[in-house]
């Protein structure tokens, strides 16, 4: 069976580093807020390329973190608006609703399936605050005009980076691209902990601030509560662990752009659509997506034949039971991707002949 994602083996490639990081926490009996989460809040800022980074429990909190974190600053209020992709995670929109404020969602492009920039500034309206672009799959969902709409409209721009990490614009990592960054460090990402894990990173010293206080259940100081907040912080085994998997992030990014250069050059059956190619930099390959009409026929397919696949995502948002309301909208390229796209076997631990089996059936599926 070639798996879609095989963490066992993933985790043998480093396994003395992962146990040498784990034993070090365990000998230091610090188990939260320790040195292990600042050494890595340093390294990933770095990394990033931003002048700070706060870890937290997981990628959900550090979205809905970065809005509550601007609604304590008054720069966002009850009942404002934020541009979101269509085609995203349900978490993106979460974070907005949770907040009380209004997701305003804008189409991708069936061509690059992020957000249609060129969409964006007709959405924006006197209570628009701010844009939540997202790097879905690891492909860029960034340019510049994107970044000076944002600026000429006085809007913050926030990335949801749960799928990006080590994507580059122009020399810039996604991270670092706009006014704040949610990133999630779920097992299955390019950059996985051993459970839920998530960061924030920005320049700004203020929000930085306010939403490391937020995520300790709204304190500053020990014992005294400035915020009515949440807890929300990262284990210091997640930490260690993320050290040790940040220094390998590029290399295992690289793997992964290989295997899609492959993919890109060996798959061509009339009856699969591949994504529009773009520059490696652009493209960490979190998901590899296929799209087919006959989609369903096409897993049960590649089910019998030993491959594993994920449609990411059966049902998009506005089609979801918890938010009714906008069953009735139509968002026709958001409906057509999420009716047709697979997710095939993508990750740095895939082998050549795996790689050469996904592609055979591929091709041989009529």
């Amino acid at each position: 069976m070639v798996k879609l994602l095989d963490l066992q083996k993933i985790t043998a490639m480093h396994r003395d580093e992962y146990d040498t990081a784990i034993r070090s926490v365990l000998d230091a009996g610090w188990f939260l807020q320790g040195n292990a989460n600042q050494q890595f809040e340093s390294d990933y800022a770095h990394y990033i390329g931003t002048r700070h980074c706060v870890a937290v429990a997981n990628g959900l909190d550090a979205l809905k973190l970065i809005i509550r974190g601007y609604k304590e600053l008054g720069v966002f209020h009850d009942g404002d608006e934020i541009i979101v992709p269509a085609n995203t995670y349900i978490a993106t929109i979460l974070a907005i609703t949770d907040n009380n404020l209004v997701p305003v969602l804008v189409e991708p492009t069936w061509e690059h399936l992020e957000m249609d920039i060129d969409k964006v500034e007709e959405a924006i309206t006197s209570k628009t605050r701010g844009v939540m672009t997202v790097h879905l799959y690891g492909r860029i969902a960034y340019n510049d005009k994107l970044g000076a709409i944002c600026r000429s409209h006085g809007l913050k721009l926030m990335e949801d980076c749960a799928q990006s990490h080590g994507c580059e614009w122009n020399g810039r990592k996604t991270g670092a691209l706009g006014d704040a960054a949610a990133h999630s460090f779920y097992p299955g990402k390019n950059l996985g902990a051993f459970g839920d894990a998530g960061a924030v990173t920005t320049d700004d010293e203020e929000l930085a601030t306010v939403i490391r206080a937020l995520a300790n259940y709204g304190s500053q100081k020990k014992y005294v509560f400035r915020y009515v907040g949440m807890n929300s912080r990262m284990s210091e085994i997640d930490a260690a662990v993320l050290d040790v998997k940040l220094k390998y992030l590029d290399e295992d990014n690289k793997k992964r752009q290989q295997l899609a250069v492959y993919y890109y050059t060996h798959i061509s059956n009339p009856l699969i659509a591949l994504p529009k190619r773009i520059a490696d930099d652009n493209n960490v390959y979190h998901q590899f997506p296929i799209f087919c009409e006959r989609r369903d026929e096409l897993q049960a397919y590649l089910t019998e034949h030993g491959i594993q696949t994920l449609i990411h995502y059966p049902i998009p948002p506005h089609k979801q039971e918890c938010y009714r309301q906008w069953n009735s909208r139509l968002y026709p390229i958001t409906e057509k991707i999420h009716a047709q796209e697979l997710s095939i076997p993508m990750n740095q631990s895939i082998t050549e002949d795996e790689a050469t089996e996904v592609v055979e059936r591929l091709n041989s599926f009529v």
